[in-house]
């Protein structure tokens, strides 16, 4: 028998690693409704496996088996035009467009705009491929999932044009009605321009500026004549000065009348919908990266699902931690004291978690929810060796996430610290002696909690030797294991170098020891995902080893690491922009 990936070629099962290797934190897919024949063959002509339960078995042959649309030769140019413009849309545009959007930079609409106009293109692309084309993948989660998230970018952009017209709109209805303001004439002994107004409008804060021209050209009595002293003088400055003050505040106040005011609350909330779909964009354009490679490779269908699930979410979690990793050495969250600097004054009053303690979170949630779906694939059959084996790694997350949040609470740290506090209060000494004795330690000021590094070590040690049933499933394991190991141990490496010298300042430390934790995870996790059970038959199908795709693995995750450092540094220069714009207009 022919074996089903041979006549794909290597071009196609390069573009599919390829594809497995650019992002993505998860897999939301559905089982379809198409029979699982366990390899394609009736259940009277199935062959005896040997570990059912076997991530690594072959549960998903339909998925390895049927036509996909790697193998289908017709008008292929369409649907690698829309992997291109997808890819050029989600991780080339999409993410710039994120970080000016957090820097509030005025250039945010205009690249929102340019990624509108690529994914439309690659919509359109796929649309013309699939009426083209048969239905491969009936039922598919890729095209759901993408039309939701396309409309959810569409509604973001609307949102942001409307905050950009809308202020504009105010401002000219507020400038016509100054502009028609009646004011009374007053007699004065001669005519005069307020000493703080050249007349021009150039002045930030003069009266010019608010349309109320404050000077004539003759006295007579044509134009708004001003005493140079006296009270009616005070009396029109101040006005003028309350009058700009209030034309400016009203484009942000909420109205006094009842209809407008819930206009206002509804825009309010489109707004924080706005700033949420920022920060959760970009997870859901790999949702859609992902199920996207699911389709088409046709992986994953029937019972295959629960080996594509555990696979792909896991090692899109390690990928986005690892992407989460190198955001902190860049810079990103220091004003929480997360980029291994010293929490700023401002943040030290607020009651805000360490870094330490959300992975800590995260590892306690994996863990405590991960514990009950381990015998998911074998539903209703008996518990195996592997299953429990499964459920002690959970067990380990569980524990170890738990003992890393209480690493990181103050409050068990203050009562850990209450005997030693009670004999410093009852020793006689000086009080100078006993400030000096209980005087928090520099190490107190940032977290160095080797709990979360500790729990990813031993994951990678126990799954470089879980056993598989071939070769390159081995190897892949091995792979991904020993890249997780060494994240681990570079994180190790890194509270060392803390604990000898503290951070003394605001600023990101940046230790390089992160960066090679950052390189693990995010290679670890890509490596993860691609050892589904899938993406192993479609290898040994095509005669490809394990090495193939660890090499494909280290050159993306070198260009994906490089871009997300540009990407921040995009936002810096924002932010810089934003906040300085007058002094960088004159420095250039």
């Amino acid at each position: 028998m022919e074996r089903p990936y041979r006549h794909m070629g290597r071009p196609a099962i390069i573009t599919l690693a390829v594809l497995l290797l650019l992002v993505g934190p998860s897999l939301a897919h559905q089982a379809t409704a198409i029979p699982d024949y366990g390899g394609g063959l009736p259940p009277q002509h199935q062959p005896h496996q040997a570990h059912p339960h076997n991530e690594s078995a072959a549960v998903d042959q339909p998925s390895s088996h049927g036509p996909s649309y790697f193998s289908h030769p017709d008008h292929a140019g369409l649907i690698y035009a829309h992997i291109a413009l997808m890819v050029l849309s989600w991780v080339g545009v999409l993410p710039v467009a994120v970080m000016l959007s957090l820097s509030k930079s005025e250039h945010t609409l205009a690249l929102q705009f340019v990624f509108l106009a690529t994914n439309v293109a690659a919509v359109l692309s796929a649309v013309l491929y699939n009426a083209k084309t048969p239905d491969l993948y009936p039922n598919n989660a890729h095209h759901k999932i993408g039309w939701v998230v396309t409309c959810v970018a569409f509604a973001q952009a609307f949102i942001n044009l409307l905050s950009k017209v809308r202020p504009r709109a105010r401002a000219w209805h507020s400038k016509e009605t100054l502009n028609y303001t009646p004011v009374s004439s007053v007699p004065t002994d001669g005519v005069y321009r307020l000493s703080n107004d050249s007349g021009q409008g150039t002045e930030p804060s003069t009266e010019s500026l608010c349309s109320i021209s404050l000077s004539t050209h003759g006295g007579s009595g044509d134009g708004l004549l001003l005493p140079r002293h006296g009270p009616v003088a005070d009396h029109y400055r101040a006005a003028a000065g309350n009058t700009r003050r209030a034309f400016l505040s009203s484009l942000d106040d909420p109205p006094s009348l009842g209809a407008s005011t819930a206009l206002w609350r509804i825009w309010k909330f489109l707004r924080l919908l706005s700033r949420i779909t920022d920060r959760v964009i970009l997870p859901l354009g790999s949702v859609v990266l992902l199920t996207g490679i699911a389709t088409f490779g046709r992986f994953f269908e029937g019972a295959g699902i629960f080996s594509g699930l555990a696979h792909w979410i896991k090692g899109g979690v390690f990928l986005w931690l690892g992407l989460f990793t190198l955001g902190r050495w860049s810079g990103s969250f220091a004003e929480l004291g997360w980029a291994w600097n010293l929490r700023p004054p401002s943040a030290q009053r607020r009651n805000l978690p360490s870094a330490e303690f959300v992975e800590s979170a995260l590892i306690f949630f994996y863990g405590i929810t991960n514990i009950f779906l381990e015998h998911l694939g074998g539903w209703g059959g008996e518990w195996t060796a592997q299953d429990l084996q499964h459920v002690g790694i959970s067990a380990w997350f569980l524990g170890g996430g738990l003992c890393g949040m209480l690493v990181e609470s103050t409050s068990i740290r203050r009562l850990l610290n209450a005997p030693v506090s009670k004999v410093l209060l009852d020793d006689p000494c000086p009080d100078e002696e006993r400030q000096r004795q209980t005087t928090t330690p520099a190490t107190y000021r940032f977290s160095m909690n080797p709990i979360p590094a500790l729990v990813i070590l031993l994951l990678g040690k126990m799954v470089s030797s879980h056993h598989q049933t071939s070769m390159v499933a081995t190897m892949l394991h091995k792979q991904w294991g020993g890249l997780l190991m060494g994240a681990s141990i570079a994180r190790g490496l890194s509270y060392v170098l803390l604990f000898l010298r503290p951070p003394q300042s605001s600023l990101p430390s940046r230790p390089p020891t992160e960066l090679l934790a950052s390189f693990g995870l995010i290679a670890g996790g890509i490596i993860f995902m691609t050892s589904s059970a899938g993406t192993i038959t479609a290898m040994e199908n095509s005669d490809l080893d394990a090495m193939f795709m660890y090499t494909i693995t280290m050159g993306v995750v070198g260009l994906l690491m490089a871009w997300e450092i540009v990407v921040l540094a995009i936002k810096g220069w924002a932010s810089r922009v934003e906040r300085h714009p007058a002094s960088l207009a004159t420095t250039s």
